[in-house]
């Protein structure tokens, strides 16, 4: 299958994207060897996160499945399968990935409709997940990396028609958008808005109009409002998110005990094991308001290592998107990475209640398996990439 090639033409970030500034080096990057510090970095989010999972999950889990470690040895043999995934798409020879954008996107639409068939599985009112004995699949964990991968198919392949409406954005455009529906149908909201910055930005690094996407983030931001409005249950937890403590006891209760158990951490934290917040005073928590736990027990020094962990995954994965030859690869690089950025930039903004609350786990840290599973394709990914990267 032939790879594309740069457009000669302008585009936005076609200086940063050579990354001609950047200097080479021995840690990692080279062609043929993987980025060694992006595994490494990857390695201990994971462990952090298998240790917060059992710390956070023993009491709920003695409570409610009479074995203090059922959630820890799920999350474990989550962790195993998603190292083979990673080793899988490590490997995957460039030909073969470069096939699969369609197929994947098919296969996620498709598993996407089947959530909201008699076949899917609902919990809490939400069509989210498909059974498959004992383990529940989420396709919007996998949605994240086909649309990227398609997204990086086209705004690489159609370089001398991405600036038109017709043949350069309606495309796109269109595909996103029955994604969304088909997520806001299970109800998804959170979902549907990851995955719409998602477009929003690989168009606008691919060299889509600017005014056409600003046109296209005004339309977003209005339907996201009459939809907030549509449904109580939203518009309340907007409501909430504005004064949680006014409604201390509903809707703002997740977002409260969170910042009472980041309060509680202080500088150096409670001591691991020892968060009283996840003693049934915050619901689930080691799922998506693990960090919050982590804050309690580890505090400030803690919260402080993570940021430093991500900080330094991001500018590796960044690092390695700017070194691709490829606009292709540098698109799909730049995709993958943006799509773990997303997730944990809006997971610590919930958490500390910067944004209204919605359902975005913590890569490599949140209990899940889909996730977690996504996590490491995309991280495989990116080290597959790395193998090709310029000096």
């Amino acid at each position: 299958m032939s790879q594309a090639v740069e457009s000669t033409g302008k585009r936005p970030f076609a200086g940063v994207f050579s990354g001609g500034f950047l200097p080479g080096g021995a840690l990692g990057g080279s062609a043929g060897r993987p980025d060694w510090w992006l595994l490494a970095i990857t390695a201990v989010l994971l462990a952090i996160g298998l240790m917060l999972v059992f710390s956070a999950s023993g009491i709920y889990a003695e409570r409610m499945q009479a074995d203090t470690y059922y959630f820890f040895k799920r999350q474990t043999l989550f962790a195993l399968i998603g190292c083979i995934a990673l080793a899988v798409a490590a490997a995957l020879p460039r030909n073969i990935l470069y096939a699969l954008h369609y197929p994947a996107l098919f296969a996620c639409l498709f598993m996407l409709v089947i959530c909201l068939s008699p076949l899917g599985t609902a919990a809490k009112g939400a069509h989210r997940w498909i059974g498959l004995g004992p383990v529940r699949i989420q396709p919007m964990e996998f949605a994240k990396i086909a649309l990227v991968l398609y997204l990086a198919y086209f705004l690489s392949t159609k370089q001398e028609i991405i600036k038109t409406f017709s043949k350069g954005v309606i495309p796109p455009f269109l595909i996103t958008g029955v994604m969304c529906l088909l997520l806001l149908l299970q109800p998804d909201f959170g979902g549907a808005v990851l995955i719409a910055v998602l477009l929003f930005f690989m168009c606008f690094v691919g060299g889509t109009r600017i005014i056409y996407l600003a046109a296209s983030a005004l339309i977003a931001c209005g339907c996201a409002y009459e939809l907030i409005k549509a449904e109580p249950y939203r518009l309340r937890r907007y409501l909430a998110f504005r004064d949680p403590f006014a409604v201390a006891n509903d809707e703002g209760y997740h977002l409260v005990q969170s910042f009472l158990a980041f309060g509680s951490g202080g500088l150096s934290g409670t001591g691991l094991g020892a968060s009283k917040q996840k003693l049934f005073y915050l619901p689930e928590a080691h799922n998506d308001f693990i960090m919050a736990v982590f804050g309690e027990e580890a505090g400030f020094i803690g919260i402080s290592l993570i940021f430093i962990l991500l900080a330094a995954f991001f500018w590796r994965g960044m690092r390695i998107a700017l070194r691709q030859t490829e606009l292709r690869s540098r698109l799909l690089a730049f995709g993958l990475l943006l799509t773990l950025a997303l997730s944990c930039v809006l997971n610590l903004a919930v958490v500390m209640g910067v944004v209204p609350p919605k359902g975005v786990p913590m890569p490599f840290i949140s209990y899940g398996g889909s996730s977690l599973l996504a996590s490491m394709i995309c991280v495989g990914l990116l080290l597959n990439l790395s193998r090709k990267a310029r000096d």
